[in-house]
């Protein structure tokens, strides 16, 4: 995939790419109930066809450009939303940007690593990370807690 780079600890999954990934998206979305439309699809495999995180405005362009007319990003936002509720995708809380998620069939949190010169984004899957954060947050009183965890930096590439 191409943020690549994954150290996973307290659990394995199966990572898509191409048309396994649309397969396993499609799937996903439809296990949960909701409909794989022409324009989720579109929306998903603009998404997935991004080598680093997009911006609603990079996905509506995208989709644009495939359907041959103006795509509004709000109606991007919308789908790109119901993807981060459904696990299709991320959302990279600091860039305001998405990524597609790899493993649209397992639920975890996850942490990126952010380079503040070309953008790489890279997920690690740490369970006892994040699992240490949601009982922190536990023992001081808050519920339902989802890390958001991004360290921003320089990649291997750049430095």
């Amino acid at each position: 995939m191409r943020y690549a780079g994954r150290v996973m600890t307290g659990h394995t999954h199966h990572e898509h790419q191409g048309e396994s990934l649309v397969s396993a998206a499609r799937s996903a979305l439809t296990e949960g109930g909701e409909q794989w439309t022409e324009m989720r699809a579109d929306v998903f495999e603009a998404l997935a066809a991004q080598d680093k995180p997009a911006s609603a405005y990079d996905i509506a362009e995208a989709v644009s450009g495939l359907r041959g007319k103006r795509v509004a990003p709000n109606s991007v936002y919308r789908i790109l939303d119901l993807f981060v509720r459904t696990n299709l995708a991320r959302r990279v809380e600091s860039a305001n940007a998405y990524i597609a998620n790899s493993h649209p069939g397992c639920r975890h949190d996850c942490i990126f690593l952010i380079c503040d010169h070309c953008g790489k984004t890279v997920h690690i899957d740490d369970d006892r990370l994040t699992g240490a954060l949601v009982d922190a947050a536990r023992t001081a009183g808050f519920a339902d807690v989802r890390p958001v965890v991004e360290l921003r930096g320089c990649c291997a590439d750049c430095g």
